[in-house]
């Protein structure tokens, strides 16, 4: 009671009052995993995708800061007071690095691009947000996604209320027969697929990459079925042995079917929080006339996150412009650990699961990036996570975690990304003790 005497009653939040998107899984895998981590903190882990934080300094921070204003100031022409105005102000919805992003892409993926087709975002969750939003018009929609795929564009889709279609990736990439049947399956249901989302480059959780030939095939799949690409790339500059990357489908894309989304997580440092999107399509209008897709994403972002933190794009423009732009050159140390890290895992699983042998163990050869797939003969669940963190002192991923429904029960996800070549080593060898230990509990159950 109040002091009228009205009975107070507290606020139904029932979770059947709530968007539907909280109960589900997509949403609860990454807090999970997580917690997992935190719960367990001497387990030693082959589960976190974060870039490695060996070359983190603090002392780069206002060195970068200081490199991005005397770039105002020296190539923009601002005076002291607008230099100012451009770190403290809100800023620009599109951001203020749209012209060093492109000279970016231009200088590593060979991809040209007027630099109003970029929109900076809050990290590439929030691109990929901002063009599923724009892309869901009504329940029709559908967005396809490689399965296992990675769970924040799922998740991105369930906020939006848009449909989810997995298409089936193998060991050479995605198959595109069944990303065919897909969007004919779409259709036959009197529905509309709007874009296929893929990591065609190292991809997270598979480690898979697509070929030229393939990478030719998807274009012209998405030109005779009407489809957008949405390429997120946070991987593709970590190839472990030498020579040419392959060509990102932008660079490839003749017609305009590529939105292609970006993050300088993994290649600058995830704390700046730094993605973007290239929208270069133009969108036809009622009167004839027409806008850059970005426009328009662009005007969701306002209502969003009115704009991406000044400082934060400083500090990564500054780190763009100290190396030319490249970021290539920024990350050779990390290309050399990553390559690195990766021949240590495979070997170390090479000596302790010899092929032939009837441990009935296996795993993938990714080219590079951060992630291998193991198969297990075992549920690799989060139960079986849990026993080996608290037995065993070690934490994967359940790559159960990366299915849309049921997949990858017998596997799981181990990561090279933040461990050390020690790290390695002692992971692995708790990492056999667990497979050795879940074996033998699942064979003397048969």
């Amino acid at each position: 009671m109040n002091d009228s005497g009205v009975e107070l009653l507290a606020a139904d939040l029932s979770t059947d009052r709530l968007h539907a998107a909280l109960r589900d899984p997509a949403l609860a895998s990454m807090n999970f995993l997580n917690e997992v981590a935190s719960r367990f903190p001497e387990a030693l882990s082959l589960a976190a995708g974060r870039p490695s934080e060996e070359f983190f300094d603090v002392d780069d921070l206002p060195r970068y800061l200081q490199i991005f204003c005397d770039y105002l100031a020296a190539e923009k022409g601002l005076d002291a007071e607008r230099v100012r105005r451009t770190l403290f102000q809100y800023g620009r919805t599109k951001g203020i690095i749209h012209e060093l992003l492109a000279r970016n892409l231009a200088c590593d993926e060979g991809i040209d691009v007027d630099p109003e087709s970029i929109v900076v975002t809050v990290g590439c969750q929030e691109a990929m947000f901002l063009v599923l939003r724009a892309l869901r018009t009504d329940e029709r929609d559908v967005v396809l996604t490689v399965a296992p795929g990675y769970v924040g564009l799922t998740g991105a889709a369930r906020l939006v209320d848009m449909s989810v279609r997995p298409v089936r990736e193998h060991a050479d990439g995605i198959d595109l027969d069944h990303l065919i049947e897909q969007i004919e399956a779409v259709r036959a249901e009197g529905k509309r697929p709007r874009a296929f989302y893929l990591v065609p480059d190292f991809a997270n959780p598979s480690g898979a990459s697509l070929e030229l030939e393939d990478r030719q095939r998807l274009l012209a799949i998405a030109a005779e079925h009407d489809l957008l690409i949405l390429e997120d790339n946070p991987y593709g500059l970590f190839q472990a042995e030498a020579g040419q990357r392959p060509p990102t489908l932008k660079a490839l894309d003749p017609s305009g079917r590529v939105v292609y989304l970006g993050s300088l997580s993994k290649t600058c440092f995830p704390g700046a929080r730094i993605g973007f999107v290239v929208a270069d399509q133009r969108v036809a209008g009622a009167n004839g006339e027409s806008n850059l897709f970005a426009d328009d994403l662009s005007k969701i972002k306002s209502m969003l996150t009115v704009n991406t933190p000044p400082v934060a794009q400083a500090i990564a423009g500054g780190k763009l412009l100290e190396h030319d732009c490249s970021l290539v050159k920024a990350n050779t140390r990390e290309i050399e650990l990553y390559s690195r890290n990766l021949r240590l895992l495979l070997e170390g699983m090479d000596r302790r699961f010899p092929r032939g042998g009837d441990h009935q163990v296996s795993w993938n050869t990714p080219g590079g990036g951060f992630f291998v797939v193991v198969t297990v003969p075992f549920a690799a669940d989060d139960a079986a996570l849990e026993y080996g963190a608290n037995k065993y002192g070690v934490l994967w991923t359940p790559m159960s975690h990366f299915y849309d429904g049921r997949g990858g029960e017998n596997q799981l996800r181990l990561s090279v990304s933040v461990v050390s070549p020690d790290e390695i080593e002692a992971g692995l060898d708790r990492l056999a003790m667990l497979i050795a230990d879940l074996s033998g509990k699942e064979a003397s159950t048969h």
